[in-house]
């Protein structure tokens, strides 16, 4: 019985690799003929968002999403979440209800084709090699923030390997001082089980989406802004400690 729940689940992972391999093509491709005729992003980001719902469809997993009434879609955010898996990605574009971009490093728009799409949906690029083309980044960013739109970023950089909350970069904090816009923590409870770093198979499970209370960032300047990646940072490691029982 658990040599036949095994292979099951090994069945599984190839299809769901097939998908992402082949949706990520197609909507890829969508998104940059959307992008010809979409100037603001927005539709070219509903289309990522399809996309998301699609991965979390063929993969058996319901996301469960609490906490949005806290955002008002009139206004911009910079949303933080923690990072865990590579299930991460579709969960938050497939169960998010609103417009963000994400602020993601520059190898992946160096992809062919997916990088192109992400581009049309106004993504934005971080060059991390480069510290003159990251602050670049991060004063475009910052404009763009200003002028209405959200971003999105994991402020961890990379996956967590064990499921804590890693050390913070401060570039996107950087961001929020010079925006001006508050900071919305993100915490990613169940993607781990489903898939941890250097696992390849994949085991369906729940997955929640916490959006938690809003930090005003107009106290904080450059100069304070390691106090605002300590709060941040306690912020998302006692909600991710929290577990399910929060909502």
């Amino acid at each position: 019985m658990g040599h036949w729940k095994e292979l099951t689940s090994r069945i599984h992972t190839v299809i769901i690799y097939i998908w992402v391999i082949f949706g990520t093509l197609i909507f890829a491709l969508l998104a940059i003929a959307v992008s010809l005729v979409d100037r603001t992003g927005d539709r070219v980001h509903n289309v990522a968002q399809i996309w998301g719902r699609t991965i979390l469809w063929v993969s058996l997993i319901r996301v469960r999403l609490c906490g949005a009434s806290r955002i008002d879609p009139t206004r911009s955010y910079i949303f933080m979440a923690n990072h865990q898996s590579n299930f991460d990605i579709p969960t938050v574009l497939g169960a998010l209800p609103f417009q963000f971009r994400w602020l993601a490093k520059a190898e992946l728009f160096r992809i062919p084709i997916f990088g192109r799409s992400m581009r049309g949906a106004g993504y934005i690029s971080i060059d991390r090699s480069n510290r003159e083309s990251a602050f670049r980044s991060l004063k475009q960013a910052a404009e763009i923030i200003r002028n209405g739109t959200s971003v999105l970023i994991f402020p961890e950089g990379t996956r967590s390997s064990d499921g804590r909350v890693q050390p913070f970069k401060k570039g996107g904090f950087v961001l929020a001082v010079d925006a001006g816009v508050p900071i919305v923590p993100i915490v990613i409870h169940g993607t781990q089980s489903i898939m941890p770093k250097h696992r390849l198979w994949i085991q369906p499970g729940p997955v929640k989406l916490e959006v938690l209370d809003l930090i005003e960032t107009a106290g904080y300047t450059r100069r304070t802004k390691n106090e605002l990646v300590d709060r941040v940072h306690r912020v998302l490691s006692e909600a991710r400690s929290g577990g399910w029982k929060r909502c």
